[in-house]
């Protein structure tokens, strides 16, 4: 037990170091883009995928995604996605897949006809090829991911590690954070998301990766944390990394933490006896009395604007008309274009051209849903119907799988605020298809 405390938190130390490094030579982080393929390649094939490998370093690659856009180590913007589908192709090799998981196959077959309509359109150019792999790199990610992990049996032990490779890269992107904004009150001005806050990087996908560090480090402290030494580690960076995800002003990927908190603490509560019921209460009573003391902390470092963010006022106390940042107008758009184009849709990557002419302006949807029905028409409908009803046939079956909730609340909140722009909603939303076991001690 010591040792693999003594192990956690030196991961969590040599985590934060990188932060330091890389912030001090940022070049660092493209040689650091570059090996972590080559390294988890190393070991996949090492180990000939035995022990499901493939996922211990997609895992790690989605935990680091944000981080390495933020500091340039990213070759291009899919590039983890990429990096995601071709270890998942390699784990399918070393061992194979279930014939079930084909219904993704279907899922992604349905995705394809948009091309073609995009071939044949009017905008067809070169930045709309380059909008073709934006939009689809996402949902490949995620019908590839889920292929592989469609009733992969995997013990709730292992799921712990795979999230843990999740989290060490988050303290990475935390470290990197403070050192790149020290103050936050000196840079928040108004209630807008602050890219000051997010490491001069896109602040909706930076709380998306905070938030989803948030669930990472509260499941490890109230389901893992067995020694003092880890109670305190996990609770210093569920805190921090709250503080950090609040401070972006971006609210979605907080609130879905926070939900995803919330969809553990409900199934725990619901599958537990009367003595287990009254811990979570406690654990729950705790929970809100540390949110509230985040809070209060930061609305005294941002001048009460994040209490007006969140009542979406502005800076002034005005009622913002716009309560989605603007998603609304594309929202309502999409809608008219799926209405227009109710069987094929205008094609892959050709709502952000037809947007011009309505909204003044070329947008990139930031809602997955609207863009499936805009851009794929009925064919969108049924992929977002396979999404929606498979995890939870599966389910019915896998009632061990206690994050099974959680992750499903993460994809379905993340993709309807910021699409599917990064790997993690992909690659979490797979992870609830696995077939999760808690190993039952052997008798002695």
């Amino acid at each position: 037990m010591e040792k693999k405390t003594s192990s956690y938190s030196f991961l969590a130390l040599i985590h934060a170091v990188i932060g330091l490094v890389i912030f001090i030579i940022p070049f660092l982080s493209k040689v650091y883009g570059l090996l972590l393929p080559i390294l988890g390649l190393a070991f996949v094939i090492k180990n000939k995928n035995k022990n499901n490998e493939v996922l211990l370093v997609a895992a790690y690659l989605v935990g680091i995604e944000v981080f390495l856009r933020m500091t340039g180590g990213n070759f291009n913007n899919e590039y983890v996605k990429f990096l995601v589908i071709f270890f998942m192709i390699v784990g399918m090799f070393y061992s194979n897949f279930s014939i079930n998981a084909l219904i993704y196959g279907i899922f992604l077959l349905l995705l394809l006809p948009s091309i073609l309509v995009t071939i044949n359109s009017e905008y067809f150019d070169t930045d709309v090829k380059k909008a073709i792999l934006f939009n689809l790199s996402g949902p490949f990610c995620l019908g590839i991911s889920s292929i592989y992990m469609y009733k992969r049996r995997i013990l709730f032990s292992d799921l712990k590690n795979i999230l843990v490779l999740i989290g060490l890269p988050i303290i990475t992107t935390v470290v990197y954070l403070f050192l790149y904004n020290p103050s936050v009150r000196d840079v928040v001005t108004g209630t807008q998301s602050n890219f000051e806050t997010s490491g001069g990087f896109g602040p909706n996908q930076v709380s998306t990766i905070l938030g989803l560090g948030m669930f990472i480090f509260f499941s490890q402290l109230i389901l893992f944390s067995k020694t003092k030494m880890n109670i305190i580690l996990n609770l210093i960076l569920l805190i921090f990394v709250s503080y950090r995800g609040i401070a972006t002003f971006s609210r979605g990927g907080v609130i879905a933490g926070i939900i995803m908190i919330l969809s553990l603490l409900f199934l725990l509560y619901s599958f537990s006896n009367q003595k287990g019921k009254s811990k979570i209460g406690l654990v729950f009573l705790l929970i809100a009395l540390m949110g509230t003391g985040i809070w209060t902390y930061t609305s005294l470092q941002t001048g009460g604007l994040i209490e007006k963010r969140y009542a979406n006022k502005d800076a002034k106390g005005r009622e913002k008309k716009d309560r989605l940042g603007g998603r609304e107008a594309v929202i309502d758009t999409d809608l008219q274009l799926f209405l227009d184009n109710p069987i094929t849709g205008v094609g892959v990557g050709i709502g952000k051209e037809t947007r011009k002419e309505s909204l003044g302006q070329s947008v990139a949807a930031h809602n997955e849903v609207s863009r499936l029905l805009s851009e794929h028409g009925l064919l969108g409908i049924f992929s977002l119907l396979i999404l929606l009803i498979t995890p939870f046939l599966l389910y019915v079956n896998n009632i061990q799988h206690l994050y099974f909730l959680s992750f499903f609340m993460f994809w379905l909140l993340t993709i309807n605020h910021a699409a599917l722009r990064i790997a993690a909603p992909a690659f979490v939303y797979a992870l609830t298809l696995l077939s999760v076991q808690v190993k039952i001690p052997e008798k002695g």
